[in-house]
């Protein structure tokens, strides 16, 4: 087996093991206070109420707001934003200094040379779930096995990862009838990447698993797309002249504003 999935196995089984009540309340306590997470803002508030450290990672948000402007685009997580820019020759970067070309990380033709990308970086600290960005159609969905290496932007300065790990790419089509891609990636210690409309994508393929639903999957924004069980990073990719970039913090939070199509 892949170290990675090894390590990532082991860990998993761990989390969504149900310990002693006790001993589950001092786990999860650890846990929120060692990455500083404002319980408040999520129901159940008190982090002795999840049976599992699995739940606590999955947890759901008390209130999100959603900006409802048609042609605006959201952010689907709350987030660090690592990279964003325009994609050149058919090339992005997971952080700066790490290139790697699109045909590497989705295995067909997208289309999007010239267009834009932005990458967000969910830690373990961060809401696991995410939204739809703006009112979509999901029209293909690809699963990509991979390694689970770590994510997280010290790991990414050193190691192209992005086009390497497991992966789940979705084709989606904006409300102006165009395409633009959602893909989630994997990471050390993520267990399942969970998609709400279509439960096949929670297994483990050996090989390329693709979709294409002969009846797109129509989706509004602001509802929930899915879940990472534990830490991730989400990629967005826009085609030519479909997309501006309008944010302008390091960090945000699921429903912020990340820019508008035109």
């Amino acid at each position: 087996m892949n170290p990675s999935r090894f390590i990532s196995n082991l860990a998993v089984k761990m989390a969504t093991m149900s310990f002693p009540k006790f001993i589950q309340c001092f786990i999860n306590k650890m846990y929120v206070k060692f990455y500083k997470i404002n319980m408040e803002d999520y129901e159940p508030s008190n982090p002795c109420e999840y049976r599992t450290l699995n739940e606590l990672f999955i947890r759901h948000k008390k209130y999100i707001e959603f900006y409802e402007d048609d042609d605006i685009v959201v952010s689907p997580s709350d987030s660090e934003v690592i990279a964003h820019d325009e994609i050149k020759e058919n090339r992005v970067y997971q952080i700066k200094g790490k290139e790697y070309s699109l045909n590497e990380l989705i295995p067909y033709e997208t289309f999007l040379n010239e267009g834009y990308f932005i990458n967000l970086y969910l830690s373990p600290s961060d809401y696991h779930r995410f939204h739809i960005p703006i009112d979509m159609e999901i029209v293909r969905v690809t699963y990509i096995p991979g390694n689970l290496y770590p994510v997280k932007p010290s790991f990414l300065e050193k190691e192209l990862v992005f086009p390497k790990n497991k992966r789940i790419v979705l084709r989606c089509r904006d409300n102006k009838d165009r395409y633009f891609y959602i893909v989630l990636v994997g990471a050390m210690i993520v267990g399942k990447i969970v998609l709400n409309f279509d439960e096949r994508f929670q297994k483990d393929y050996d090989k390329i698993f693709d979709i294409e639903y002969e009846k797109p999957i129509k989706l509004k924004k602001g509802d929930e797309l899915g879940r990472f069980e534990f830490g991730s990073s989400i990629l967005l990719f826009f085609g030519k002249d479909h997309f501006k970039y309008l944010n302008q913090k390091d960090y945000v939070e699921v429903g912020d504003i990340l820019g508008e199509i035109y």
